[in-house]
């Protein structure tokens, strides 16, 4: 289940608000007109996402632009959550044994722990449970830092692409220097292009991929923890012995309520 991250939202939103209130209290209301430019923005947005389409594939692309609405979805499950499923399972089998385990497993939303309780269940030995687990975790986080690059490529792209405008307009300014009277708002529409990019890379593209690098980071910690959990409970440790263990991947805060959510059986 997935549920809204008012941070995203509420982040997003407050980075709009400080740009108007920075343009109305310099320019006023009707100031806004002249922060507006199509061809400013054209050049600005267009040449810095074809110059990243020009970087990946197609479909890579595309999937990065979609990853967007990532980082306004919180995943429902959290750490300590996982950590006690994990001793749950564990309880199951101390007392059932391993096999057990295989009906506990239909039940299981994650597919990574549920792949995971497969393996050990069909008796696979705990080196080789361990290799697979941590490849496909790899293979995980190796495709979820191409999406970051993905952002991170576009934010660096956007102010290269507005100097690249602001160029232009300097260009055509210092080709018109006969009228004095052009060279304020001449200049003026040759920063705009500036200030697109850096808007481009400061407000949506930086924060998208520094939201993205904090899921992944959660998401690896926690397949972590089913993978030490999983090779725990193969090995026959108390569920007890294992929540310690586990409880050191979370905070120290986050593992006094954990104390009453996580607890085993000794």
């Amino acid at each position: 289940m997935i549920f809204v991250d008012i941070a995203s939202i509420v982040g997003m939103l407050m980075c709009l608000a400080m740009l108007i209130f920075g343009i109305i209290s310099s320019a006023g209301i009707g100031g806004f007109g002249n922060y507006l430019d199509p061809a400013s923005a054209i050049i600005t947005f267009g040449g810095a996402f074809s110059a990243v389409l020009a970087s990946y594939s197609l479909q890579d692309y595309i999937a990065g632009l979609k990853s967007i609405t990532l980082i306004f979805k919180a995943p429902s499950v959290d750490t300590a959550d996982m950590i006690k499923k994990i001793i749950d399972l564990s309880n199951i089998a101390r007392k059932e044994g391993l096999l057990s385990l295989e009906e506990a497993a239909a039940d299981m939303e994650e597919p990574f722990l549920k792949k995971g309780i497969l393996l050990v269940v069909d008796g696979t030995d705990p080196d080789l449970v361990r290799a697979i687990m941590e490849t496909e975790m790899n293979c995980i986080d190796d495709r979820h830092k191409s999406v970051v690059g993905f952002w991170e490529s576009l934010a660096s792209m956007g102010p290269a692409w507005g100097m690249i405008g602001t160029l232009i307009g300097l260009v055509d300014m210092l080709n018109n220097m006969s009228d004095a009277s052009s060279i304020g708002p001449a200049m003026a529409v040759a920063l705009i292009t500036t200030l697109y990019g850096s808007l481009l890379a400061n407000w949506i593209c930086t924060p998208t991929a520094n939201k993205l690098k904090a899921d992944n980071a959660i998401e690896m910690m926690q397949k972590e923890v089913m993978i030490e959990g999983l090779l725990s409970i193969q090995a026959g440790e108390n569920p007890r012995v294992i929540e310690e263990k586990l409880k050191s991947f979370l905070a120290p805060k986050d593992r006094v309520s954990g104390d009453n959510e996580a607890g085993g059986e000794m």
